[in-house]
């Protein structure tokens, strides 16, 4: 069904590198997840291979090493890695995040240094946002970065961080004043390969997680690490929270476009198992609460599609306002969450066995509601607006 649909921002050019992405990564990345699963991590040669294939920061401008696309580029990605449920694979915190506060405040010095290295895969990037007592609300963070001289000490603790022992190039968000809240906040860049081995640097343990079980997620300890004044984002300290709203639409959508891509999958293998499976002498698709549950799933699945591409044209436009990309954000990984447990049940105790795509999908789907903000703080930004 959902391949009838086309998106009203694709074009031949995307349609031409959707196919590429699609071989790419049932070639490359395919054969090698449940391997990846098991040892915790994506092998640091994958980030090389899908440098070298143009997968990474395919909106990043050519003349700093990208593909010199918009978000349109990035949604391709996105979509092809749930469709291949590839969720582990932490493209989206590198290439749509992380690359894009480093070419929207970076100076060009620190573009040219750092976004060739993220796209060839030399470099992989994360974002170092939440500690241990903070979450969605950044403003409390405790991390500090205080200026002496000519560098920047960094004390504190950051967990959860995607792509956490693979990570080169960490963006960390720290008080270089601790005495105010928002204001306080700056965004520093700090660069592993010149502070690991050294001491005050330490990379903690790869944390064990319900679902995403190849994605490296860990926690980072700062004691006195000291890191260059030049690698402050943006001209003067005391901007990284008014970065962080400006650039937070962007990664709320990419969060929503997977949502999309899980629930377009989840119904697809659902559907092609109840047409098989049998009970009772006739298909499961026979069933009129079959029939009914997936029509009320594809509608939602569709409407979350077609929410979700209109949010798409807006972001490349530039005129994606936050309320909107938090409602985008809540709505489809609610039904992200909702769907795949209702396609779930349609499996019978097969849905449970973790051989079963439907499984992983299960706990994959659960941080979706979470991460990127919690959807309780979404409500809160809408009802700001109202």
């Amino acid at each position: 069904m959902f391949d009838n649909h086309v998106s009203p921002w694709m074009d031949e050019e995307l349609h031409i590198m959707r196919d590429a992405v699609r071989k790419f990564f049932q070639k490359e990345f395919v054969p090698n997840m449940e391997k990846w699963e098991k040892q915790g991590y994506i092998d640091r040669e994958a980030w090389r291979v899908a440098g070298a294939a143009g997968i990474l920061c395919a909106s990043i401008p050519t003349e700093y090493g990208g593909g010199g696309g918009d978000f349109r580029h990035e949604m391709v990605l996105v979509e092809e890695i749930g469709y291949a449920r590839l969720g582990s694979f932490g493209n989206g915190v590198h290439s749509g995040i992380v690359a894009h506060y480093i070419n929207a405040y970076g100076s060009e010095a620190q573009k040219q240094a750092w976004l060739p290295k993220m796209a060839s895969g030399e470099m992989v990037g994360a974002i170092a946002m939440t500690e241990p007592g903070t979450g969605s609300d950044l403003q409390a963070v405790a991390t500090t970065a205080i200026k002496q001289g000519d560098h920047y000490v960094i004390n504190g603790q950051k967990t959860f961080l995607t792509n956490g022992q693979t990570a080169n190039l960490i963006c960390v968000v720290a008080k270089t004043d601790p005495t105010e809240s928002a204001k306080g906040i700056s965004l520093i860049v700090v660069e592993t390969d010149k502070v690991e081995g050294k001491g005050g640097f330490n990379r903690g343990r790869n944390l064990e997680k319900l679902g995403m079980k190849a994605q490296d997620t860990s926690e980072i300890f700062f004691d006195e690490v000291r890191v260059p004044v030049a690698n402050l984002l943006g001209s003067a300290e005391g901007r990284g929270f008014i970065q962080l709203m400006q650039q937070l639409p962007q990664e709320r959508l990419i969060i929503a476009a997977g949502a999309c891509a899980a629930m377009e999958y989840a119904l697809k293998i659902t559907s092609e198992y109840v047409k098989q499976r049998k009970a009772f002498g006739k298909r499961i698709l026979d069933f009129q609460n079959t029939q009914f549950k997936l029509a009320e799933r594809y509608t939602e699945a569709r409407l979350a599609r077609v929410f979700v591409d209109d949010c798409a044209m807006k972001l490349a436009a530039g005129t994606l306002d936050e309320t909107t990309a938090a409602m985008a954000k809540w709505w489809t990984t609610q039904k992200q969450c909702e769907i795949v447990d209702e396609c779930l049940q349609f499996f019978g105790g097969y849905g449970y066995m973790l051989e079963y795509p439907i499984a992983k999908m299960y706990a994959d789907s659960r941080i979706q509601k979470i991460y990127g903000g919690s959807n309780e703080i979404m409500k809160m930004l809408i009802a700001r607006a109202i």
